[in-house]
């Protein structure tokens, strides 16, 4: 837990701000009860931000900020309503109460409305590595320091890269209560660090390229350090100089772990409660159905330590978990909170997700592909003609269908190793056939989000270009 410290001259919430929130969360919850409300939830967060841009080792943008505010839901049978605030006075909190009752006294019935049951509720007990205290032990000069060294690195990589769009750096810590009508009550403390650059490369006669890498992580003894990442982003802004078009086919297609991540975010989507229930995805009602390729497991564990979405709980307080979601193929679970799991006769896997305000969303825990064996130059060098994509452009997913097209970029692929770059392309084909076609996993799964997978290659997919 942060001390009070402020050596640095930066804002950071105190272990007694802390005290007051979980003493005002529960609270709120004791007031919406005695105002007649049959159950209710109330959750409060806190933290501090830190946000610095430098481009041509000028600082472009700085913003540093600090919050606190309280959500609460209540419930009059299956009436229900929520409100937040940020007013954390008496009357305030008092406000805030009784706005919440009378809206929920005219709303309509959800007879799927509630929260978790007593059973249901709890949290891991544990070290899970989700603060550390070094993420704000830098002075603010250190911070734009790391940003100018990340944007320095890339600049001075290659006579190339002429130009850039900067180097940034990202701090924040966080602070989260819940408490509800059942006498549950938990806290827990997260920490987030980042670092980027943005170069811009050119040789005479060529379009500029950009391109970029990053860092993040929980803690400053995990992040890549300012010159590492410089000369990576400027070593694929380069690669990328002399970019043109190929001709339209169908080919072996290897996605990058970073993009591939993106894909798995598609089927996180595709295995939501929200969008199952709503008939809104292709695999409602494929719940035990083989939907893809015997190589493929899907995981969501909410209790990886170090995770970016690991808790001890989620956002109705239910313990995190590790769900299967697809095991050699099958799907054998969607990802539920309460509401979503009543609504299709299932129990929640804890994956409840929201913000201070409104009903419960679903987000991940760390979901994620399993890993194989190849590296990546493997998979590559085992293609005779193909196309290996390093980054995505525009939206073009049809979750009720699976119908996939997205713009692409990235590097031709010939006898198995990386040729010309290629750009102004679309990649195309469905879900629920890239699912199954699936040739080759990547042993390179490394976590930047909640959502992560290793690279992999998918066959039978076309490239549109000229």
């Amino acid at each position: 837990m942060p001390s009070s410290n402020d050596t640095q001259g930066t804002t950071v919430l105190s272990a007694d701000a802390t005290t007051d929130l979980a003493e005002i969360t529960t609270d709120v919850v004791r007031r919406a009860m005695q105002g007649g409300a049959t159950a209710a939830e109330a959750v409060a967060a806190g933290g501090s931000e830190f946000s610095t841009v430098v481009r041509l080792g000028e600082v472009e943008t700085l913003k540093e900020s600090g919050s606190k505010a309280i959500g609460v839901r209540v419930f009059f049978g299956q009436r229900a309503a929520s409100t937040y605030s940020s007013d954390l006075t008496p009357d305030g909190i008092r406000q805030l109460v009784d706005s919440a009752l009378a809206l929920a006294r005219v709303t309509s019935e959800d007879p799927f409305a509630g929260i978790p049951e007593p059973a249901q509720l709890g949290k891991l007990e544990g070290e899970f590595d989700l603060y550390s205290d070094d993420v704000y032990s830098l002075s603010n000069a250190d911070r734009i320091d790391y940003a100018r060294r990340a944007e320095r690195a890339a600049l001075e990589a290659d006579p190339r890269i002429v130009n850039s769009e900067g180097g940034s750096f990202d701090a924040a810590i966080g602070y989260k209560v819940l408490a509800n009508s059942h006498g549950f009550v938990g806290d827990y403390w997260r920490s987030y660090c980042s670092l980027s650059s943005v170069p811009i490369a050119q040789v005479e006669g060529s379009a500029m390229q950009r391109d970029y890498w990053y860092s993040v992580a929980m803690t400053l003894k995990k992040l890549q350090s300012p010159e590492e990442i410089g000369k990576i982003a400027a070593q694929r802004a380069l690669r990328r100089l002399g970019a043109r078009k190929v001709k339209t086919a169908k080919v072996p297609i290897v996605f990058e772990n970073t993009v591939a991540g993106s894909l798995l975010g598609h089927i996180f989507e595709a295995v939501n409660g929200d969008s199952i229930y709503r008939g809104a995805s292709f695999l409602t009602g494929k719940l035990n159905e083989k939907i893809a390729g015997d190589n493929i497991t899907v995981v969501d564990d909410g209790t990886m330590r170090g995770g970016f979405g690991t808790s001890p709980f989620d956002s109705e307080g239910v313990p995190s978990r590790k769900t299967v979601v697809v095991e050699n193929g099958v799907l054998k679970s969607y990802l539920l909170n309460t509401y979503t799991a009543k609504k299709l006769k299932l129990q929640t896997t804890g994956n409840a997700a929201r913000g201070l305000a409104g009903t419960p969303g679903i987000g991940p825990g760390n979901f994620f592909l399993q890993p194989g064996t190849k590296t990546q130059q493997e998979i590559i060098s085992g293609i005779k003609e193909g196309l290996f994509v390093t980054e995505f452009l525009g939206f073009g997913v049809n979750l009720v269908t699976g119908d996939f097209s997205r713009g692409a970029s990235g590097l031709w692929i010939q006898d198995g190793e990386l040729t010309f770059p290629v750009e102004e392309i679309t990649v195309a084909g469905n879900l629920k056939d890239m699912l199954c076609n699936v040739s080759e996993i990547g042993n390179d799964l490394e976590f930047r989000s909640a959502i992560a997978s290793p690279t992999i290659r998918i066959d039978g997919m076309t490239l549109a270009g000229e």
